[in-house]
């Protein structure tokens, strides 16, 4: 185990670009690839890296997250590693809540000072990658940085959205832009692999990923008026220490909004994806629940699509989409180009019989339903011959039952539609 090494794993604000998914959960704790949590990624990645020393930083919606990680992570009782959750908390040093990223990170020092560590190695809990987290921490000690940034090589048209770094022949980075005008561009290209040459990518993009020495660490998290890592903290180091760009090629994307989350995951069902689940050396590990094998009834269509164990499929169509744990799906269902998260539990037969006899909806998706561009939620409840038809002849709303965002329909957790709801 790296004892050398302290994860610190930021949960995000208050999630308002991902909501509904948010609206009872926090970003870390929202359902990915139909059976983990985003959450899973940054702490697969360290237990992968052999990184066991991790901690949480979360402020809403935080109790689902709490019970996951209770549920999942358990390590030998003769071991140091630990998952631990630190929910913003008031405290007569610090009355308020967390401002931003590096706020977070100060409110918490107390914490992190109970252990011993030589790098902090500071995480996304929002983020899909797979990254071997030795080879950046390996980089950091043989440039004698102080800090290092994993940097991402992206395009033009890509590099407006980021944070824009500069390095030097050394890969020490020199300057900083956040989101620069298209105009700037020419300006800011930094030296990339060939690969990433032909691609088009010339600009390097700050991924969130840092290490920084616990000493410097310890010194910037005094000044109590810097509240941010990528807005302040990185760039007013920037001159004053030697900051290491580490550039990652592989995979990555930020779930950051409704449109990159479900572009994510039904970008898990191509051939090849770019996100491997079925790697045996970067595994994502989750919660171990014990749920039978999927079972398919009748002539069930299935192609380029993901089914999550414990699932029940009767007669229906799936074409490019997820299917979570323990969902529902009906005869004559078509479903496509959708997230379907599944359910938290099982009903029992005695009441789907009580249900069926008092025209009440069960969990699941009905009979004769056609589902497209849409994510439903957990614990949903859909009647028969429902359609939803997500594309971007729909305008952006929001009710008590879904939201419509993109041309995205999301389910809100636990709604119920009833039997003929359209929506088209």
């Amino acid at each position: 185990m790296k004892k050398s090494v302290l994860a610190i794993i930021l949960g995000g604000g208050q999630g308002s670009r991902l909501y509904p998914l948010t609206e009872s959960r926090s970003k870390p704790a929202v359902p990915i690839a139909g059976k983990y949590r985003l959450v899973d990624i940054p702490i697969s990645n360290c237990i992968n890296s052999d990184i066991k020393r991790m901690f949480v930083l979360t402020q809403f919606n935080s109790a689902s997250l709490n019970q996951h990680i209770k549920n999942t992570y358990h390590f030998s009782y003769f071991s140091t590693a630990f998952v631990d959750i630190l929910a913003a908390e008031q405290t007569p040093d610090n009355p308020t809540w967390f401002q931003g990223t590096a706020d977070a990170v100060r409110q918490c020092m107390q914490h992190f000072l109970n252990h011993e560590f030589d790098y902090a190695l500071i995480l996304s809990g929002d983020q899909l990658y797979q990254m071997d987290f030795n080879l950046m921490i390996e980089a950091h000690q043989k440039s004698g940085a102080t800090i290092t940034i994993a940097t991402l090589p992206v395009s033009a048209k890509e590099a407006t959205d980021f944070g824009i770094l500069k390095t030097d022949e050394n890969s020490l980075i020199t300057s900083f832009i956040e989101k620069p005008a298209t105009d700037l561009l020419p300006q800011w290209t930094s030296e990339v692999s060939d690969e990433m040459k032909k691609d088009g990518k010339h600009y390097l993009a700050s991924m969130g990923i840092y290490i920084f020495n616990r000493d410097l660490l310890i010194e910037l998290m005094s000044n109590s008026t810097t509240k941010d890592f990528g807005k302040e903290i990185i760039p007013q180091a920037i001159g004053n220490q030697k900051i290491l760009s580490y550039q990652y090629e592989g995979y990555w994307t930020d779930i950051g909004n409704i449109d990159s989350f479900f572009e994510a995951n039904l970008g898990l069902t191509d051939s090849i994806p770019k996100f491997n689940l079925f790697d045996n050396s970067s595994k994502i590990y989750t919660r171990a629940r014990v749920l039978p094998p999927s079972k398919i009834l009748g002539r069930t269509y299935i192609e380029k699509s993901m089914v999550a164990e414990g699932c029940i499929l009767n007669s229906a169509k799936i074409e490019h989409s997820v299917i979570g744990i323990r969902a529902r799906v009906d005869e004559d269902t078509t479903i496509q180009n959708s997230y379907v998260m599944g359910s938290d539990f099982y009903q029992n037969l005695d009441e789907i019989s009580h249900n069926n006899e008092n025209n009440i909806i069960n969990i699941g998706i009905g009979k004769r339903c056609f589902i497209n561009n849409t994510i439903v939620d957990k614990n949903c409840r859909i009647g028969n011959d429902v359609y939803l038809n997500g594309g971007h002849h729909l305008e952006d709303a929001n009710t008590p039952f879904y939201t419509i965002k993109e041309g995205i329909i999301v389910v809100k957790k636990g709604a119920t539609l009833p039997d003929g709801f359209r929506l088209e």
